[in-house]
């Protein structure tokens, strides 16, 4: 149990009444003298500054925490959202504190605070909290504090009602403060509809969303499993990439799968400039869409790759020398797109490719119309997504004992197998066979590997060991080499290195060998059956 009862006790204040009607302006030879509710009162003590009464306010409404060296501070008596104390903005809908002890000054004394002894307000609370105790603050998803098998999920709302998924069933419950998680919001945290129960269960409820979607078998039983992944907290998931041609409702798919988890503020947006936005932007929302990708450089494959199976980011923080802000965030992530191109071989691991077929004019429909059923269906659809999550958490303790192999993500794995247990479909299989057409088609568009195989198909002996170099004069094809082909052995060396893992499902076999005087090089083996994916 967390306990969040440690609070800081302060001297009462002296209140300040409710002001008078103001007087008309004094004429001349009239007295000035101060009003009579202007003047001390010995009963209650020296008047305080509005500094002081906001800091007392702020102290006797709500407690402090800490949470990766931020400061929150938590109603005492309210739903278990964390507010920054630094916090200015508008805080998703919530109220950051600075609006908040705003709002309860004016309420009980009938005047606006100075801004300036609001601040002071607030960084006296900020080194208060120096002292306050760790606990973790969630956005949108958390385990639970007791028990590894339930987790939550925030519905956004104003009075903290929540999702409380257990083994076999689920609840729409406020975590109480101490037993449950704490949220944390951001502008990007949009609200959730009621989860309804459908009697016909979690076919009925996810049924309407298939009903507007434009996905088909097995792409749309994928979707689903992406969906369950999202509701599970820190877990490595695939990265779902909706392609097709122009007009297969690849943007309108990925925002009817990123809504079912964060609501009306799900958004597909632009590819970030940098690795700093995306940080941004990631570590703000719980889902992560990235609409049009055209291609993926080197540093987005690498920052995709570390938002689905967790990263941080860690830089100066701005107007300090030498302080240092920091973003942690693991992500849902969507991409839709024609082609993509030529993909790095670790993001071909994470990739979960939907393909979407052209839609029918005659059974196309207008955005309103579209979104209008949408909204309409949310909460049942939430709600049968709710009912297969807690039948699949309830299996999931039997996945690990059960799989003989798993994929690189072995937690996905596990999850897949669970929800085939419970629903009979074969969306493990599925993935398998998804992920070894990706690694195909990264060894097709990759020149080193095609060469490589290419040699592989007309040896005459099943080992090659080989410097970096003679591994580049025997593989380097005729004429002009294509841009992507390796300036220098030391990339080429890392090239192999990468490509090792899918080579090795075409029975290419790729190691480094120790270094000798003549350098560092490569073994490679050739076996007549590919070894087994892993």
């Amino acid at each position: 149990m967390t306990d969040l009862t440690t609070r800081v006790t302060l001297p009462l204040p002296a209140g300040e009444p409710r002001p008078a009607r103001p007087a008309p302006p004094a004429q001349a030879g009239e007295s000035t003298a101060a009003a009579p509710d202007e003047q001390p009162s010995p009963e209650r003590g020296p008047k305080m500054s509005q500094a002081d009464v906001l800091l007392h306010l702020g102290m006797d409404e709500y407690v402090l925490v800490r949470c990766d060296q931020t400061a929150y501070a938590v109603p005492a008596e309210g739903p278990p959202i964390a507010r920054p104390l630094r916090a200015a903005g508008g805080f998703g809908g919530t109220g950051s504190l600075r609006q908040l002890l705003n709002r309860s000054y004016v309420l009980r004394t009938g005047r606006a605070p100075s801004q300036g002894c609001l601040t002071d307000a607030i960084a006296s609370m900020d080194a208060l909290a120096l002292d306050a105790p760790e606990q973790p603050v969630h956005l949108r998803i958390a385990p639970d504090p007791v028990d590894e098998q339930v987790t939550w999920l925030d519905l956004g709302r104003t009075d903290g009602q929540s999702v409380c998924i257990e083994p076999g069933t689920w609840s729409v419950i406020t975590p109480p403060v101490g037993d449950g998680p704490l949220w944390r919001r951001t502008r990007l945290t949009g609200e959730l509809p009621m989860p309804e129960r459908d009697p016909g269960g979690w076919r009925v409820g996810l049924g309407l969303l298939r009903e507007l979607s434009a996905l088909a078998e097995p792409s749309w039983r994928m979707a689903v499993a992406w969906l369950l992944a999202g509701l599970r907290p820190n877990m490595p998931r695939p990265v779902a990439y909706f392609n097709g041609e122009r007009g297969t409702a690849k943007t309108t798919s990925a925002r009817q799968l990123l809504r079912v988890l964060d609501g009306i503020r799900a958004e597909v947006r632009n590819v970030p400039r940098s690795e700093d936005d995306g940080a941004v932007a990631a570590s703000a929302g719980w889902t992560m869409g990235l609409d049009n990708i055209a291609g993926i450089p080197q540093w987005l494959s690498d920052f995709l790759c570390r938002t689905v199976t967790g990263a941080s980011v860690a830089k100066r923080e701005m107007y300090t020398d030498d302080d240092v802000a920091s973003w942690a965030y693991q992500r849902p992530v969507v991409l839709t797109g024609i082609d993509v191109g030529a993909l790095q071989p670790d993001l071909a691991e994470r990739l979960l490719p939907f393909t979407l077929e052209m839609i029918d004019p005659k059974a196309r429909r207008s955005e309103a119309d579209l979104w209008r059923s949408y909204r309409a269906a949310h909460g049942r659809i939430l709600g049968g997504l709710l009912d297969l999550a807690a039948a699949v958490w309830a299996r999931l303790p039997d996945a690990a004992a059960q799989l003989d192999q798993r994929p690189r993500m072995a937690d996905w794995a596990e999850l897949l197998w669970a929800l085939d247990a419970v629903t009979g479909w074969d969306t493990l299989a599925t993935y398998t066979g998804a992920q070894e057409e990706v690694t195909d088609d990264v060894i097709d568009a990759d020149p080193v590997a095609t060469a490589l195989t290419r040699w592989a198909s007309a040896a005459y002996t099943t080992e090659w060991q080989a410097t970096t170099g003679q591994i580049d004069t025997v593989l380097r094809p005729p004429g002009p080499l294509p841009d992507t082909w390796p300036k220098t052995t030391a990339l080429l060396s890392a090239r192999l290195t990468s490509l090792a893992p899918a080579l090795r499902g075409r029975g290419i076999d790729i190691r480094k060998t120790p270094r000798t005087g003549s350098g560092r090089g490569f073994l490679i083996t050739l076996h007549s059956t590919p070894e087994p994916r892993t």
